[in-house]
This record gives C-alpha cells, sequence and structure tokens, in this order.
C-alpha cells in the first residue's frame, strides 16, 4: 500500500502523513476485496456444485455429506484462533514495514498448524462412526457417509494447512495469489467429482465416497500450491524452512493472543450449528435434505461477507501497523458500505428466483417446494449477516476478537439454537420455524458487532 512507504532516510514519526479520500478508500478496498470475492464466488460455485452431483443421487446422499461435514467445521474452529492471530500480526508487520516480523508469524504459525492438523486427522479417521451416530444418522445415511468421512478426515491436514497459509498471505494483502491457488484446486474438486461420483472416463463410480476423495484431493493441491508460494518469496510475505524446526514459544503466544477468542467462537459457533443440525434432522431426511441445499446455496452470500471483511482484515491491520487509527476507521466503514450493496443484490435474487435455484440441486418436488421457501427467509436475513461479516473482519484485523465471541455465543446459543427447538419443534413451524431461528441469529450479532465497533476502543489494542 503506497501510504505505508517511506522515503529514503525517513523514519516513520517524520513521514509525512496522506489524507486519502473516500474514492481512494474505495478503490483499495476493492482491490482487494475484488481478488477474494471472485476466489468466494469460485470457492462457493464450486460447493453448489459438489452439492448438486451429490444432490442427484438422493435426499440420503445430501443428508449423509452434509451430516458428516458439520463435525469437520467443527474442528477447524480449533485452528481459527492460528488463522485469525498469524493475518493480524501479518497485516501489523507489513504495516509497520518489519517482514522479518511477517515471515517469522508465518513460518512458526504453519509449523504449529501442521502438528495439531496431523493430530485432528487421527481422531477423525479413528472415530468416524461414533461421530456420525453422535450427529443422529441412521443407518442409511451411516452406510453412504461413513466413507466419505473417512476419507474427509486424512484430508483434514492439509486443508487446516492451507488455510493457515492462505491467511498469512491475506494478512499481506496478496489476495491475488490466495485467488488463483483456491481456483486451480477447486478447478480439480470438479473434475474429481465428475469422474468419481458417476464412474466417468473409465474411473469407478464411487458415489458419495468419491465426492470425499475428490474433495480431498483438491485441498492438497491447495495446500502443495500455497507452500510453493510461500516458500519461493515472490509474495509479500514468506515461509523460512529452517524456521519450521525452530519453535518460537513467544511467537505462539503473540498469535494466540489474539487468536484464542476467535478459536473458542468459532468452538462456540461450530457446536451450536451441530446442535442446530441435529434439530433440523429430527424432521425428516426430505426437510434435512431442502435444509441442507438451503445451507449450501446460503454459502453464496457468505461469500460477500468473507470477501469484504477480509479487505477489512488486511486494511484495517495495515492501517493500525502504519499508526493510522483514522485510516482504519475509514476503511472498515467504505467496506461496510460497499458490502451491503452487494448483499442487496444476491437478496434479490434468492427471493425472485429461489425455485429455480433449488431446482438446480434437485428434481424432487417437495425439496423444492421447502427449499424456495428457505431462500425467502434468507434473502431477509442476508443484510444482517453482511454486515456482521465486514465489520468482524475489521475488528479482527485490529486484534479485537473478544466481542466477536460475545456476539456468537449470544446469538448462536440465545437464538439460534433455542428458538429452532422452541419454533421448529415445540411449536411445529418445522423448517420455517428454524429458519426464523436462524434469522433473529444474525441480526443480533450484527448489533453487537456494529455497537462494538461504533465505541471505537478497538483501535488501541495492541497486537
Amino acid at each position: 500500500m503506497s501510504q505505508l512507504n517511506l522515503a529514503e532516510g525517513q523514519t516513520r514519526d517524520q513521514r509525512p502523513r496522506k489524507e486519502l479520500g473516500l474514492s481512494e478508500i474505495r478503490s483499495r478496498v476493492l482491490r482487494l476485496a475484488g481478488p477474494a470475492l471472485v476466489e468466494q464466488i469460485f470457492v462457493t460455485l464450486v460447493g453448489m456444485v459438489d452439492m448438486m452431483m451429490v444432490g442427484r443421487l438422493g435426499p440420503a446422499a445430501v443428508a449423509a455429506v452434509g451430516l458428516a461435514n458439520q463435525p469437520v467445521n467443527f474442528a477447524l474452529g480449533i485452528f481459527i484462533a492460528l488463522n485469525v492471530g498469524t493475518t493480524a500480526v501479518v497485516a501489523r508487520s507489513i504495516g509497520a514495514e518489519q517482514p522479518k516480523d511477517a515471515d517469522h508469524a508465518a513460518t512458526q504459525s504453519a509449523a504449529l498448524t501442521l502438528v495439531a492438523g496431523a493430530v485432528a486427522a487421527l481422531l477423525g479417521l479413528m472415530w468416524s462412526r461414533q461421530i456420525l451416530v453422535f450427529m443422529g444418522a441412521d443407518s442409511g445415511i451411516i452406510s453412504q457417509g461413513l466413507g466419505y468421512m473417512r476419507v474427509v478426515s486424512i484430508g483434514f491436514v492439509f486443508m487446516s494447512l492451507a488455510m493457515n497459509l492462505t491467511a498469512s498471505l491475506r494478512g499481506a494483502g496478496e489476495m491475488k495469489t490466495t485467488m488463483v491457488v483456491n481456483i486451480v484446486a477447486n478447478i480439480v474438486n470438479i473434475l474429481g467429482n465428475y469422474v468419481l461420483i458417476y464412474g466417468n472416463w473409465g474411473f469407478p463410480r464411487l458415489g458419495v465416497l468419491g465426492a470425499g476423495i475428490a474433495t480431498t484431493f483438491a485441498r492438497m493441491i491447495t495446500c502443495l500450491l500455497a507452500t510453493i508460494v510461500l516458500l519461493r518469496g515472490n509474495a509479500r510475505v514468506r515461509m523460512r524452512l529452517k524456521g519450521l524446526l525452530r519453535p518460537d514459544l513467544d511467537m505462539y503466544k503473540r498469535v494466540l493472543h489474539v487468536g484464542w477468542p476467535a478459536a473458542i467462537e468459532q468452538l462456540v459457533l461450530r457446536s451450536g450449528q451441530m446442535v442446530f443440525v441435529r434439530t433440523v434432522a429430527g424432521l425428516g431426511t426430505v426437510v434435512f435434505a431442502a435444509h441442507q441445499i438451503g445451507m449450501n446455496i446460503m454459502s453464496l452470500s457468505f461469500m460477500l461477507g468473507q470477501a469484504f471483511g477480509a479487505s477489512a482484515t488486511t486494511l484495517v491491520g495495515q492501517s493500525l501497523g502504519a499508526q493510522d487509527p483514522p485510516l482504519a476507521e475509514k476503511c472498515a466503514k467504505q467496506t461496510q458500505l460497499l458490502a451491503a450493496g452487494a448483499s442487496m443484490l444476491v437478496s434479490l435474487l434468492f427471493w425472485t428466483m429461489g425455485r429455480q435455484v433449488v431446482g438446480l440441486y434437485t428434481n424432487d418436488p417437495e425439496v423444492t417446494r421447502w427449499g424456495a421457501l428457505v431462500l425467502k427467509i434468507i434473502a431477509f436475513a442476508l443484510p444482517f449477516q453482511t454486515t456482521q461479516f465486514v465489520l468482524r473482519g475489521a475488528l479482527r484485523g485490529a486484534g479485537d476478537t473478544t466481542w466477536p465471541l460475545y456476539a456468537t455465543a449470544v446469538g448462536v446459543w440465545g437464538f439460534r439454537v433455542a428458538l429452532a427447538y422452541l419454533l421448529g419443534i415445540v411449536l411445529g413451524w418445522g423448517l420455517v420455524g428454524v429458519w426464523l431461528a436462524l434469522t433473529l441469529d444474525q441480526m443480533v450479532r450484527a448489533l453487537i458487532i456494529t455497537w462494538r465497533f461504533r465505541q471505537g476502543k478497538w483501535k488501541y489494542i495492541t497486537v
């Protein structure tokens, strides 16, 4: 970022600070959010295509993949501490023009993630059946989901490490690099699905298991490409092989100090999602299949919040590293404004074209009817969801990860989980009640995060 560069021979305190106009700030937001959004669109569309391919195998196959992925997502919450902390430390170091600190943070975080990811992969592989039983899967779902669960567990080590490496790249503002890496890997995923789920090009027809193998192989590719980028030194942050074998407890503490509330936030979120999913699973296979398709389509809306949230994290972190809190606040506000406009367009699509979108996943009329209704509810929830994604990203870039934790705990457990059971089961509103509870969760989290951001205390946190 040009405003962070010092003239030759100048110290940071001597540097004349340039006041940026809103147009320049928006341009910088879009330069970061643009590649991140393209990446998220592609990754999300691949996930949707993945579910469409599995959906052609029937509702039980959709339910099997949905239930198997919930505990995997829960386990990922543990690694969010490293990812969030790494992005914040790298961004601050880049903003303060301390590239060696950025390299060191990336290297140490990768080493810790590699060890922890291997342990998590082993546990998931050993307890696959027990996990599916705990999730409420019946015998039909277990028969299809067990192989998928085991294969995806093996790939967990690659997924967790790849996410950590790309977190370092995003902290350095290397959004285009992560975009290319993920696009290549997800093309591999689509091709793998095509040949392994249905048995094309001479490959065996493996069904749900084939989807798991394709997903795991794609995650290996992502990990390999991100590792190559960070080792070659062409990016603004670099991983040092020697540093991988030299643990630095002080750096671990620095990264985890920022990241541990984010890890607890994710554990709170994922555990709530697991209970939430068990509630929906009790409504029947057809309803759960519609719910799973709705969640998969909702991931299309996640991409807006995640892309603009990543932009906010990087810009806020680098601005605070350059000791410019007013610029950090302007960047966050402009990011939120641009994201809000984009979310309105997606809401309009979901409201008007819900049945057609769900029809891409299934030809079951009952599943299509329920799914279209779910999309109308999503359309209303989307603006709140995008707001909390973007401002949460801004707070994370500043190292303020505690309040997002509070917001998630109140929203997920106080509203989504509790009201899903009350409205969906006790009052008999079924899937509509469940999704109304999810909408209230998004609204509450958005209000809490917005209140915390407007307080401005995040500007003075030390990372």
